[in-house]
């Protein structure tokens, strides 16, 4: 007797609702991918995104790594500065404690067109898979579920219009800070080396594009921001310079500097009868320690890990919430609480404080086993053995 035929819809196909149609259908779902924006919009976005070892070892379980890899860039060193204390630490592959075959990064980065061109490619091919983007023809909302779905993936942002539906509600804390993107042309810089910067004002990334480019990911109060997007690209330069470590100077502005609110949400509760909440439908946290979508994609992991048990018949296809939800919850509150006590902790100019600081990037500096402890942590999140893909 042949295993009945399960089918699951996926609303939003950014890079994490469309990883969680791929996830689907390698655990043997037939899954239809909705988005009211056409494909050419999905891919109209100008940022990059930071990608951990939990996010390749999904990767490499869904068979996606190598089409990936062509577009992601290494860096085979995180440069860790504190400027209000003076103090700062290099990670480098090392203190990852992975085998040296695996360990050939600390990261990657990647751009959001290249990567949701690939992951476009892999869903228009995937005979399992059935695309839904744009506007229909016939008048068909792109936006809810379909009734016959086993499953609903809502994968549809942080405004989502699910979790509306639902009514369920959010804890949510806005940041004093608003972030500011841009992409530069660096001078002094290494392709593979990334930065993370803890300023007074807020932490600053500076993420390796190749070939001298970068991504720096700015937080600083609201204000600021708005009145750095509308400066002219000389003067912006000339503001960027002054808050970049002495060795690196920025040369060219390659986009137009877009900022953007930072807050941190938490919806109250994972799932809601057949529908889960993923990525940031679900959570938001701040962009510090490029946390953001390898947190999502750890959601997809377990998703994908949970799809698999419900069609070899190990759980009923109407227990995957409840499953879902209580292996996301530790993760989840974990990591949104180190983000948030990390900007709290070096945004702070107590004079208390500063000190302990100087103190904690000292021992990191000195001491490897704590280098590895807190890179293990950002690298595979705070619980990883209770995040892994369920088999």
């Amino acid at each position: 007797m042949s295993a009945p035929l399960l089918h699951g819809c996926v609303l939003g196909a950014g890079p994490t609702g469309a990883l969680a149609a791929l996830a689907l259908a390698d655990a043997g779902w037939h899954v239809s991918l909705r988005d009211p924006l056409p494909a050419e919009q999905l891919v109209e976005r100008s940022r990059a995104y930071a990608f951990t070892h939990s996010s390749r070892e999904l990767l490499q379980r869904l068979g996606l790594w190598d089409d990936l890899a062509a577009v992601l860039v290494p860096f085979r060193q995180l440069q860790l500065r504190d400027f209000g204390s003076g103090e700062g630490c290099q990670f480098e592959t090392e203190d990852l404690g992975l085998p040296r075959a695996t360990a050939n990064a600390v990261g990657w980065i990647a751009q959001h067109r290249p990567l949701m061109e690939a992951l476009l490619v892999r869903l228009e091919a995937h005979p399992a898979v059935r695309l839904q983007l744009g506007p229909d023809p016939a008048g068909e909302s792109r936006v809810g579920p379909e009734p016959a779905a086993d499953l609903v993936v809502a994968a549809d942002g942080p405004a989502s219009p699910s979790r509306t539906a639902l009514a369920i509600g959010q804890w949510q804390l806005a940041y004093r800070q608003s972030c500011l993107t841009a992409q530069v042309q660096l001078r002094g810089g290494k392709d593979d080396e990334a930065w993370e910067l803890l300023r007074p004002e807020g932490p600053f990334a500076v993420l390796p594009l190749g070939d001298g480019r970068v991504q720096v990911v700015w937080s600083a109060p609201a204000s600021r921001c708005r009145q750095l997007e509308r400066l002219p690209a000389t003067a912006f330069l000339d503001h960027l310079a002054a808050v970049l470590p002495d060795r690196l100077q920025p040369d060219v502005l390659l986009d137009h500097p877009r900022s953007f609110p930072v807050a941190l949400q938490l919806a109250r509760r994972l799932h809601r009868g057949r529908t889960l909440l993923v990525g940031e439908s679900a959570h938001r946290c701040h962009p510090v320690g490029g946390q953001g979508l390898n947190l999502c994609w750890r959601d997809v992991a377990v998703l994908h890990g949970l799809a698999g048990r419900v069609a070899r018949g190990q759980l009923a296809p109407d227990r995957i919430g409840a499953a879902y939800s209580w292996r996301r919850w530790p993760d989840l509150l974990l990591t949104l609480l180190v983000t948030d006590l990390l900007v709290r902790l070096f945004s702070n100019r107590h004079p208390l404080v500063v000190p302990l600081r100087r103190l904690a990037l000292a021992a990191l500096a000195r001491w490897a086993p704590l280098r590895r402890l807190l890179l293990t942590a950002m690298t595979f999140g705070p619980c990883r053995g209770r995040t892994a893909s369920p088999q």
